[in-house]
């Protein structure tokens, strides 16, 4: 049987992938700081031997003791989900909020890479979720959209180097999803035209298939989205961020 670690599994996009991949018979271990959510996301999974592990990858003794398990445990699959923004122009926001969004995107998303592909052999695979805003600028989410671009390239890099080795790594990077991280960054999913947005149900389903073709390093989620980046490929960069900054939820009162 294989096993897979997910962060940011307690709700959205991290639950349902846990769910679909639980479906699939793999093990899985739940990651988040919420106890009381991973407890009835692990009672809603398929099968036996799930478990979850409590932690707050912005605390640094969190971090290291994940990064420990991860160093110490043989995972075949690890997918870094764990992520957070605010929506609001740059000044507006404190910038200790900002910082920490770097951390916990880059920071600890580097740091558990580390751990597992030291320990990671010919088959396993590594998933780090990105964002459609690694592709585009985003006005009033500027912090937030430069460290889905930092994940993308980084996550492209390592597919290079340990391709053959056989280890896969995936960036993949969806577009809005109906799931609980617009109101932790200070919006809903409302705020967004409708028809950029997909349910957590297709991410999940898309991220499963692109990690069973293991075909490419980095994964636009949507056609929706993928459409809307071919057509900003027709545009100038003023045009393109222009449009984002007027759909964008930062920029809206």
């Amino acid at each position: 049987m294989k096993k897979a670690l997910i962060t940011g599994a307690s709700g959205g996009i991290g639950f349902e992938t846990a769910r679909q991949l639980a479906q699939q018979n793999y093990q899985i271990t739940l990651v988040a700081r919420n106890r009381e959510r991973l407890e009835q996301a692990l009672s809603s999974l398929n099968g036996s031997g799930h478990t979850i592990l409590v932690a707050d990858l912005n605390n640094t003794d969190d971090l290291q003791k994940l990064a420990a398990h991860l160093s110490a445990e043989k995972y075949d699959l690890l997918i870094n989900n764990a992520g957070t923004g605010t929506y609001g122009q740059f000044t507006d926001i404190a910038l200790e909020d900002q910082l920490a969004t770097m951390k916990l995107n880059m920071q600890a998303l580097v740091t558990l890479s580390y751990s597992f592909l030291q320990k990671a052999t010919k088959g396993d695979a590594l998933v780090n979720i990105g964002s459609l805003l690694a592709h585009s600028s985003l006005p009033g989410g500027s912090v937030y959209a430069a460290t889905k671009s930092f994940v993308a390239n980084f996550s492209e890099s390592l597919w290079y180097e340990f391709k053959p080795k056989g280890i896969f790594v995936l960036g993949f990077n969806p577009g809005a999803a109906n799931s609980d991280f617009h109101v932790h960054a200070g919006r809903h999913t409302s705020s967004f035209p409708e028809f950029v947005v997909s349910s957590v149900e297709n991410v999940a389903t898309e991220l499963v298939k692109a990690l069973q073709k293991r075909q490419k390093p980095r994964v636009v989620q949507g056609w929706k989205n993928r459409f809307m980046l071919f057509g900003f490929k027709l545009l100038n960069r003023k045009a393109a961020v222009s449009i984002m900054g007027k759909i964008s939820p930062g920029m809206q009162n």
